[in-house]
């Protein structure tokens, strides 16, 4: 399977933006899917997790409350809405599919996309 996100760019504190990663090659709908960020100088982190079903959900803390994945099957699509952005979500953002393990784990994730940079200006 590839994934390609999309949707990254320069946004004002506050403001919002959609990223968008598509699957090809493969059906993503049976897999759990997430959303993880490096930014500069520091360590790729999770943020966001959604089931293949999508009735399973997580968050780091940081995110919640202003960021919402969601997922789109017959798209073979997940997004990551991020809104009230804060010069601290300022990163590269890829998507993930889930293999085994936990969800938060970098270590669980089998394929990753390229990742979109999305930078917050304040």
């Amino acid at each position: 399977v590839q994934l390609q996100a999309s949707g990254g760019g320069l946004v004002q504190v506050g403001g919002s933006l959609r990223l968008s990663c598509a699957a090809s090659g493969r059906a993503i709908s049976n897999y759990n899917m997430a959303w993880f960020r490096q930014a500069p100088d520091k360590e790729r982190e999770f943020v966001a997790f959604i089931s293949w079903n999508g009735l399973s959900i997580g968050y780091t803390d940081s995110v919640k409350g202003r960021f919402t994945i969601s997922r789109d099957n017959a798209k073979n699509t997940v997004y990551l809405q991020m809104n009230s952005l804060k010069p601290e979500d300022t990163a590269v953002y890829y998507c993930a599919q889930h293999l085994r393990g936990s969800y938060d784990s970098q270590e669980a994730y089998d394929y990753w996309g390229q990742g979109t940079l999305v930078t917050v200006s304040s």
